[in-house]
């Protein structure tokens, strides 16, 4: 049986990110969690499905050493690991392609630290794995999602695309603008004076100010706005309040975990992505899923049992979803339940 240790959901292919995020079905949700020293001092393993700034450090070691041609992106995907490969043929290491502390100290003489996800607080690791499915970026830009006025709504942005028509996104800028205002000028340079401008405004202003910034055929933010917001994005500041906005959501799959009996992190964050994506469990749907419940062995262990829950739950909630959309839902949710697997054919 194939360890549940973590989940292998990666941002880029959408199988390893929970596996840097350490969402652990031995780990129960409420549990409060420290990194050990081991984790501190280079337990990690960087391989294809990985993500973040080390693999971007990886990559851009690589390319020094010519070893490497594509781009430094963070997302360790074939043409990483053959470079990978390369460098530890010329090394005379063990070729595998993943760059566990051999390799890492190889390449950086240093030892291997961390994923740049360990030790994050469990709502953070369950923002990003949502972001990751809804925007198909690495961190830090999975907080960054950004689109314009293709739905009315000005403009949206951040993981759960708060926007302006609907006054959600507004508030997390002021925030940023209040509690962190060096950095938003920082970030925002001569133009923090218009958005703030903005944000004091109607919402008619504000709608008006949302709309001039973007190719109104296109609909997508221009320059300089839109590098702007994505820097925003990728600021630890701003994720702390995307983080803090979400917080009714992360309550609620908390409600829907000690419902239908979760206890792991992976259960946390099927659940957030089901009440984040899909809004609610009907009470149709509910019922099907207990009745899956009962049909389960008696001699599951209790992991064993997690992951069966998990499954159920997954392939019910897709069920119940457009018919245009059940295939896509259920890879979406059994990618999260099963730790690994396909969405959108990658």
């Amino acid at each position: 049986m194939k360890s549940l240790t973590r989940l292998d959901s990666s941002i880029e292919t959408l199988r390893n990110i929970a596996c840097q995020g350490g969402f652990v079905v031995r780990r129960r949700w409420g549990d409060k969690v420290k990194m050990t020293e081991s984790a501190r001092k280079g337990s990690s393993l960087y391989k294809t499905g990985s993500i973040g700034e080390e693999v971007r450090r990886i990559q851009e070691r690589l390319r020094k050493s010519e070893i490497y041609r594509g781009p430094i992106d963070g997302l360790f995907c074939g043409g990483t690991e053959a470079a990978v490969k390369i460098f530890q043929g010329m090394e005379g290491l063990g070729i595998d392609g993943v760059v566990g502390p051999r390799t890492w100290k190889a390449l950086f003489n240093e030892d291997c630290p961390s994923s740049s996800l360990a030790g994050r607080p469990l709502e953070y690791r369950c923002l990003a794995l949502t972001g990751s499915f809804e925007t198909g970026a690495a961190l830090p830009d999975c907080f960054a999602g950004l689109s314009g006025d293709f739905d009315g709504q000005g403009i949206s942005f951040g993981v759960l695309q708060w926007n302006f028509g609907q006054g959600s996104l507004q508030p997390l800028l002021k925030r940023m603008c209040s509690e962190y205002q060096e950095t938003a000028e920082a970030l925002f340079h001569q133009n923090y004076g218009e958005l703030i401008s903005a944000l004091n405004g109607s919402r008619s202003v504000q709608m008006a100010f949302a709309r001039s910034i973007q190719n109104p055929n296109r609909r997508t933010v221009n320059e300089p706005w839109r590098g702007m917001f994505k820097a925003l994005g990728r600021s630890d500041e701003f994720q702390k309040i995307e983080v803090d906005a979400a917080n009714a959501l992360f309550n609620a799959a908390r409600r829907l975990c000690s419902d239908y009996g979760l206890w792991s992190e992976r259960g946390m964050a099927l659940m957030f992505d089901i009440k984040s994506q899909n809004g609610s469990i009907s009470s149709a749907v509910k019922a099907r899923i207990n009745s899956g419940f009962q049909g389960l062995p008696g001699s599951l262990s209790d992991e064993e049992r997690e992951l069966e829950r998990l499954k159920i739950v997954a392939n019910c909630r897709a069920e119940a979803a457009k018919a245009r959309w059940v295939e896509d839902v259920r890879a979406r949710k059994l990618c999260i339940a099963n730790g690994g697997g396909k969405v959108h054919g990658i």
